[in-house]
């Protein structure tokens, strides 16, 4: 069993669909804010972040250059930290709950904070991997 597990560990299509689901709330969430720019415009103004359409533009570009990185396997570092730092950040601007009273808001910034921190150690993961390979992953190999 463990041989077995351990050869597709070693698959380059595992490294990559493992890429791919880390950076998928990135490049779905730019994705969707491109699509319906005007909402992800509206997301960033509920937020309190203006210029709104500034903020989307500069969301949109971090998630899908961030993923586009990882995903690649090049400079996969590089893309992790756009994402930690970009995903850090949301806790204080967007996801406060320690600030919030009403529920269920508070409880689901907490959980949803709670889940960027996980995220992040996900990100972490794999720039450590990629610099035990030189910063590369994009022959599948960690």
């Amino acid at each position: 069993m463990h041989e077995t597990v351990m050869r597709l560990l070693d698959r380059p299509v595992t490294s990559l669909l493992a890429r791919l689901l880390l950076t998928a709330p990135f490049w779905l969430s730019a994705i969707s804010k491109s699509i319906g720019f005007d909402m992800g415009v509206a997301e960033m103004a509920r937020a309190g972040l203006e210029p709104a359409i500034g903020f989307n533009l500069a969301t949109i570009a971090v998630q899908l250059a961030g993923s586009l990185f990882i995903i690649s396997g090049h400079y996969v570092w590089f893309g992790a930290g756009m994402l930690a730092i970009f995903t850090g950040l949301t806790v204080p601007l967007v996801h406060h709950f320690w600030t919030m009273t009403d529920e269920p808001f508070q409880t689901i910034a907490f959980h949803t904070a709670i889940e960027h921190v996980g995220l992040i150690g996900g990100l972490l993961g794999i720039a450590v991997l990629s610099s035990r390979n030189g910063g590369n992953l994009s022959k599948g190999r960690a």
